[in-house]
């Protein structure tokens, strides 16, 4: 179930709920609209944390290091597709696109793995 939450989490949180400010000028390493949009990724965490009855510190140690993980996956990918003018038409901007959302993925199974392993 928790892995079904963070799906339903990172589709709205990527796909629904990002910002202009989100979006603009992501190859820069300190970028607040980057930072918002991890936040929202981890609001979404604590929300399904707390659905399924998980421990408060529990949820503030692996949403705080969520937000880490994310901030940087997009980081790099938003980085390495300016510094290669990467564009829609190109395989490349794909495979930095799947490369993205796959480590997102995987840090989802972390996370519940996690939960399972010390909360659950």
């Amino acid at each position: 179930m928790l892995l079904v939450l963070f799906q339903a989490k990172h589709m709205f949180a990527d796909y629904f709920l990002q910002t202009p400010k989100m979006l603009s000028g992501r190859g820069e390493y300190a970028h607040l609209g980057r930072a918002q949009h991890a936040a929202v990724h981890s609001l979404g965490s604590v929300i399904a944390f707390l659905l399924i009855g998980s421990p408060p510190v529990f949820i503030l140690i692996t949403v705080a290091l969520e937000w880490v993980v994310h901030f940087h996956i997009d980081y790099f990918k938003a980085h390495y597709s300016d510094r290669n003018e990467l564009r829609p038409d190109q395989a490349a901007f794909w495979r930095a696109a799947g490369l993205d959302q796959c480590l997102h993925q995987l840090t989802y199974i972390v996370m519940t793995w996690a939960w399972v392993v010390y909360a659950s």
